[in-house]
């Protein structure tokens, strides 16, 4: 079966527009601000169709354009001001920020409850303690796609290739709060084959091409490749799909898998923020 991440992010389109409508109800509509500082192209790129994203939700987002040559202070002034717009639903930071940033206590500027990439260490705290707020969007697609297609999490054995802070750790933690049994592997982990070849579902975020293949998993298995590299042109996963598909039972694509869902999160994160804050009222 292939896990299609497009289908799964119309069925939550429909279902973020209810919530929406709910707001708009309630004479709330959210809006995200999203801070680009630098030059790169592919942050600009990002930042610019997310405000078409949010658009075609009927969500405001306003871009906050800092030049490469930006200060630690105007970044810092900036993120407060936003931190007490009440106006201002989420806060998007384009990442990498310039190299003379201190990224880490930028980030950790942003108010907890306005942080829709799930980026500050409130947010991480929380969901080590299993508590609500605003987590990564990456992992939450992964666990949509999991959801939509009604794949089992209690009891089963899942492995994690890949431990960053951004998609490894918390999708691990994710995984464990819905009973599933969790190892993390990583460029450490010892003879990778023989722990993945005992896995119900392998989810695979190292950032390298076609580094899970079909000899590594267990006949049935399901697969969710977080992955998106270029080779000649062409866009592959960290998983060879060719020959990881006649062996599982499910299996994300690339593209058209787990990045599909990715940016609907985002606007979901937006859509959370907002009804936590006309709870506050």
């Amino acid at each position: 079966m292939i896990l299609d991440g497009k289908e799964v992010a119309a069925d939550l389109e429909n279902k973020l527009k209810l919530r929406l409508d709910k707001l708009k109800e309630d004479h709330y509509i959210p809006k995200l601000a999203i801070i680009l500082a630098g030059d790169s192209k592919p942050s600009a790129m990002y930042a610019d169709f997310m405000q078409k994203v949010a658009k075609k939700y009927g969500i405001e987002a306003e871009l906050y354009k800092k030049e490469k040559d930006v200060t630690e202070e105007e970044m810092e002034k900036l993120i407060l001001s936003l931190n007490k717009d009440e106006k201002i639903t989420g806060i998007l930071m384009m990442m990498p920020l310039p190299q003379h940033i201190q990224s880490e206590r930028i980030i950790e500027l942003i108010h907890p409850d306005k942080d829709v990439d799930g980026l500050t260490t409130i947010n991480a705290g929380r969901l080590l303690a299993g508590k609500e707020g605003l987590f990564g969007c990456t992992p939450r697609a992964v666990m949509a796609i999991l959801d939509h297609y009604h794949i089992s999490l209690d009891g089963i054995n899942a492995v994690v290739i890949g431990r960053s802070n951004v998609i490894g750790k918390p999708v691990s933690l994710m995984l464990l709060h819905r009973n599933a049994t969790v190892t993390v592997c990583h460029s450490h982990s010892r003879d990778l084959p023989s722990i993945t070849k005992k896995a119900d579902l392998v989810i695979v975020a190292v950032g390298h091409p076609l580094s899970l293949t079909g000899d590594m998993i267990k006949k049935g298995a399901v697969v969710i490749d977080v992955g998106i590299n270029r080779i000649d042109g062409k866009t592959v996963g960290d998983a060879d799909y060719e020959s990881i598909l006649p062996l599982a039972s499910a299996v994300t694509p690339v593209p058209g898998g787990v990045g599909a869902v990715t940016t609907t999160m985002v606007i979901e994160s937006v859509i959370k923020a907002g009804e936590k804050f006309i709870r506050k009222e």
